[in-house]
C-alpha cells in the first residue's frame, strides 16, 4: 500500500488532516520524514540534507500562507560526526533565509541515515486545498523540475551542481503574499500533476492546464524534449506553491509575489486535462 491510499484510509480518523499542514487555533503544525535510500542520492552533502530536509516542512507552512515560527529535525545515523555539524549549518541557513530560527532537535542511532523534521508558524486565515472554484486562474511559483534535473547530475557524478540544484529556497514569502489572492494552495512536492489532481479532489473540480510549463534551464542541460515534461510536470520534489486565484485577482496576485508566478491554465468543472488530453494522476509515491 502506497503513502496515499494509506492517508485516504486515515481521513475519517484524522478530520484536521488533509492540507499541507494541519492549523489548530492559529497554529500551523507540519512534520516530513526523508531517507537516505529514498530522498537523497549518492553525493548528497550533510549540508544540504539539512538544507533540504528542513526546507521540505518550511515548504508546508508556505503553502498554508503562514509565518515560520522555528523548525526543528531528529537526526538518525549509524554513527555521529562532523557531518552532524554540516547537516545543522545546512538546517540554519534554510531557515535563515526564510526569516526563521532553526531551535534544535534530537539525535538517535538508525541503521540508515533518516531524518524527521518539524516546521510550526502561524497565520489567522490559512490558505486550504478546498478553496478553487471554476474560472480561477492556475498559476505555479518559480520553475519546475530543478530536482530532477538534480537527480540525473548525481548520477552522473556532478555532484556539486547537483548539491546546489538540491538546495530550493522554501516559498514562504510567496506565500504570505499570495494569502490575500488564493482560492487554494498546495507545494508541488509530489510534482506538478499529482498536486492538480490534489486540488480538485479536494475543491470538487477540475483543472485545464496548457503547455509550455515554466521549466527550469537546468532540465535542458540534462534532458531531450521528450525527458522535459516529465521532470517537469510529474517527477515532483521541487516544493514550489501550486495555487488557484480567482481571475479578477490574478494581476494583482502576480505583481504581489516577489517569486515569479506563471499562469498554467484555468479550473473547470471536473476533469484534470494537459493539452485537451487527461493528465495522469502520477507523480512522487511513497511505497509501502
Amino acid at each position: 500500500m502506497d503513502e496515499r491510499t494509506m492517508l485516504g484510509l486515515l481521513a475519517d480518523r484524522l478530520p484536521r488532516a488533509g492540507d499541507d499542514a494541519a492549523v489548530i487555533d492559529g497554529l500551523v503544525v507540519t512534520i516530513d520524514m526523508l531517507h537516505e535510500s529514498t530522498d537523497f542520492p549518492d553525493g548528497t552533502t550533510r549540508y544540504t540534507a539539512g538544507w533540504r530536509a528542513v526546507g521540505a516542512s518550511l515548504s508546508d507552512v508556505a503553502a498554508m500562507g503562514a509565518d515560520p515560527t522555528a523548525a526543528v529535525a531528529v537526526y538518525g545515523a549509524p554513527e555521529f560526526d562532523d557531518r552532524v555539524l554540516a547537516f545543522v549549518d545546512g538546517a540554519r541557513d534554510v531557515c535563515e533565509a526564510v526569516g526563521t530560527e532553526y531551535v534544535g532537535g534530537d539525535l538517535d542511532h538508525h541503521e540508515e541515515f533518516t531524518v524527521a523534521t518539524t516546521a510550526v508558524g502561524r497565520t489567522d486565515d490559512p490558505v486550504l486545498r478546498s478553496g478553487a472554484r471554476p474560472g480561477d486562474a492556475i498559476c505555479v511559483t518559480g520553475t519546475l523540475g530543478r530536482s530532477g534535473a538534480a537527480l540525473e547530475l548525481f548520477e552522473r557524478g556532478e555532484t556539486e551542481r547537483a548539491n546546489d540544484l538540491f538546495r530550493f529556497e522554501p516559498r514562504i514569502e510567496a506565500g504570505r503574499a499570495l494569502a490575500s489572492h488564493a482560492s487554494a494552495m498546495m507545494d508541488s512536492s509530489d510534482g506538478l500533476a499529482r498536486s492538480l489532481h490534489q486540488l480538485a479532489e479536494a475543491s470538487d473540480c477540475g483543472m485545464a492546464v496548457e503547455t509550455p510549463l515554466p521549466v527550469d534551464d537546468a532540465v535542458d542541460s540534462v534532458a531531450g524534449p521528450d525527458e522535459r515534461l516529465e521532470l517537469g510536470a510529474f517527477f515532483g520534489e521541487d516544493f514550489e506553491l501550486v495555487c488557484t486565484i480567482p481571475e479578477e485577482r490574478y494581476p494583482a496576485a502576480k505583481a504581489a509575489s516577489p517569486t515569479p508566478l506563471t499562469r498554467i491554465g484555468t479550473v473547470v468543472e471536473d476533469g484534470v486535462t494537459l493539452d485537451g488530453e487527461p493528465m495522469p494522476d502520477r507523480g512522487y509515491t511513497h511505497e509501502g
